[in-house]
């Protein structure tokens, strides 16, 4: 195929140079400067393919003003800012990179676990200020002996799940679409509501996407369930969490830690007050961009797109409603 006949791929962002190798094999690949929504539409016109990161998000605007366009690629897992409804009355296929970086996130959320309850970080604060011997006060704890809860058990939470057992927890799961003998696949004790799984255990840990209901479903009436002294972790979206009961039941002492590497604001602003506690233990949103998550979520979506171009059908589509309209892809 001549270079001038290859699809065009938008790519909005830098990403892992083997996905960028992988399409350029098939397509033409362009990264605009300016990456606000006007932008990319102006880089877009004549695209069969945009492959989104966080910023701009996918909106029917941006879709719709791009008359080539057959397929957008999320940059990762989650399809929160991806307008999908609009993408499928425009026609437009849909695909991501589910399961690509479920191992990094399911250790960073384990890190967080164990930076909170061996306080690691009030701990490296005060070794370096020569507070040798207050270290030995702080009520050190283990992971051995207790119970996590895991909101969402897919991909992510499974792999949390089977870490977990490792070091010697209960482990209970919450998931409302996955049947109770899978969940027990998945090496958690099924729970019936979020109420009961906070509860009874000692961490909370969040692996759910972001829809209209999960946000905010760690709000205050449910940290008022949680167990006096419980830590709660999120590696999933920021707001999944409400910060506002976060910080009281931080500072009141009902939660004894956070482990937060995604937040409701992001960036996370300065000002915001969660910042300021020695008891948060805080990240920018890295739990899923190891080097080897970078590569498996570059080439897997990247796969897909190619998959969209020739008119073969993805193996993970966002909104799989739509592909028996597009017979103009094969």
């Amino acid at each position: 195929m001549a270079t001038d006949q290859k699809p065009l791929v938008v790519v909005g962002g830098p990403i892992h140079p083997a996905g960028i190798d992988l399409m350029k094999s098939e397509a033409r690949v362009v990264i605009p400067e300016d990456l606000s929504e006007e932008g990319v539409i102006a880089a877009a016109q004549e695209a069969e393919a945009i492959l989104f990161r966080m910023k701009p998000p996918c909106t029917e605007r941006l879709m719709s003003s791009c008359p080539r366009l057959k397929v957008v690629g999320r940059y990762g897992v989650g399809l929160d800012t991806v307008d999908l409804p609009a993408a499928t009355r425009l026609g437009i296929a849909i695909v991501h990179a589910p399961g690509s970086n479920s191992d990094s996130v399911a250790e960073h959320a384990v890190m967080l676990m164990l930076c909170a309850i061996k306080h690691l970080i009030p701990m490296d604060r005060g070794t370096r200020a020569g507070a040798w011997r207050g270290q030995r006060l702080r009520g050190i704890g283990e992971l051995k002996g207790l119970t996590l809860g895991i909101v969402g058990v897919g991909n992510i939470g499974r792999r949390v799940a089977h870490l977990a057992q490792g070091f010697g927890m209960r482990v209970l799961g919450y998931d409302p679409y996955v049947p109770a003998d899978e969940l027990r696949r998945r090496e958690v004790e099924p729970v019936s509501d979020l109420t009961t799984l906070v509860g009874q255990a000692d961490i909370v840990t969040c692996h759910t996407p972001l829809t209209p209901e999960t946000h905010h479903m760690i709000n205050e009436r449910t940290i008022a369930r949680m167990k006096a002294g419980a830590i709660f972790i999120n590696t999933s979206r920021g707001k999944v969490q409400d910060e506002r009961a976060l910080f009281e039941a931080l500072t009141r002492g009902k939660l004894s830690a956070a482990g937060l590497d995604v937040w409701e604001e992001e960036p996370v602003p300065a000002d915001n007050l969660l910042l300021n506690l020695e008891n948060v233990v805080c990240t920018s949103h890295v739990a899923g961009v190891s080097e080897q998550a970078n590569r498996n979520i570059a080439t897997q979506v990247a796969a897909e797109i190619l998959r969209v171009l020739r008119g073969e059908k993805p193996r993970v589509l966002g909104n799989p409603d739509l592909w028996p309209r597009l017979t103009h892809l094969r």
